[in-house]
């Protein structure tokens, strides 16, 4: 009688598993997740390797000035010989056309079913960054080889934009009495000096740089516009006036005009 309850006890034992439904449910679903998982990958697999999905085309819907057929195609064949439509990875893709030199910003998008299109949006450039850069008109510093005239900023790092911004206003200003500038300088404590084509210098100091040079214009031709002798540096940083320096006068010697004592 013993020996009966001995072996109804280790039967028990050995299922007792058997007896727990929430624990088979549970193994049941993760099997079936595995076994969903598996189907959709090799779905996925072979349906890549259709041939229906293959890239066949590439298309710019931009019309460029600088970046080359010759630059489009290197990324193409670094980029896109592997995979197809299906598996290409944009951004990647994205990022590489952005590396180009004069590309600012690219979009890349699928055209099913075996098109890609590529836009571009390329650099403009607006003035050389202290001999070593270029700065595009939205104030961003970028490198790539440019022969053309521009003029040059130099200022501290992150100041390309603020001078950019100030050129503008520069440029249209000067232009009332027929000046062009050709060098924007502002130190890390932000006082500014304009270099126009003439050779002249315009110091403007720290405060009222707008104010000042539009009194600038505003007098120049009355001023240093009837004056017969060449002038290289105008100080405006006065409160009511400014001083010129020629060529051949010694520095310290500036001659005042209208000037009560110079400023910030």
């Amino acid at each position: 009688m013993k020996r009966e309850t001995r072996n109804e006890q280790r039967v028990t034992g050995r299922d007792a598993m058997w007896d727990k439904p929430v624990l088979l449910n549970g193994l049941a679903n993760a099997l079936f997740a595995v076994a969903a998982l598996l189907a959709l990958y090799l779905a996925w697999t072979l349906t890549a390797r259709l041939p229906v999905f293959a890239l066949r085309e590439v298309t710019v819907s931009s019309e460029l000035t600088r970046v080359t057929r010759d630059q489009i195609e290197g990324v193409v064949r670094r980029e896109l010989t592997a995979g197809n439509l299906l598996t290409l990875d944009l951004a990647a893709v994205r990022d590489a056309f952005e590396k180009l030199a004069w590309v600012r910003r690219a979009q890349v998008r699928r055209q099913w079913p075996a098109r890609l299109d590529v836009t571009f949006e390329e650099h403009v450039p607006l003035a050389r960054w202290a001999g070593t850069a270029l700065v595009n008109t939205h104030g961003e510093v970028f490198k790539a080889a440019y022969a053309g005239e521009l003029p040059v900023f130099i200022g501290p790092d992150g100041a390309a934009r603020e001078i950019a911004i100030q050129f503008r206003y520069f440029h249209r200003s000067l232009q009332a009495i027929g000046q062009t500038p050709v060098q924007i300088q502002v130190s890390p404590r932000r006082a500014w000096r304009v270099k126009l084509k003439s050779g002249l210098t315009l110091e403007l100091g720290r405060e009222q740089v707008e104010a000042r040079l539009a009194r600038f214009v505003a007098v120049y031709d009355r001023t240093l516009g009837e004056l017969g002798q060449r002038i290289d540096h105008v100080d405006l940083r006065y409160a009511n006036g400014f001083a010129v320096r020629f060529p051949d006068q010694r520095p310290g010697r500036a001659v005042p005009k209208r000037g009560r004592g110079a400023g910030a």
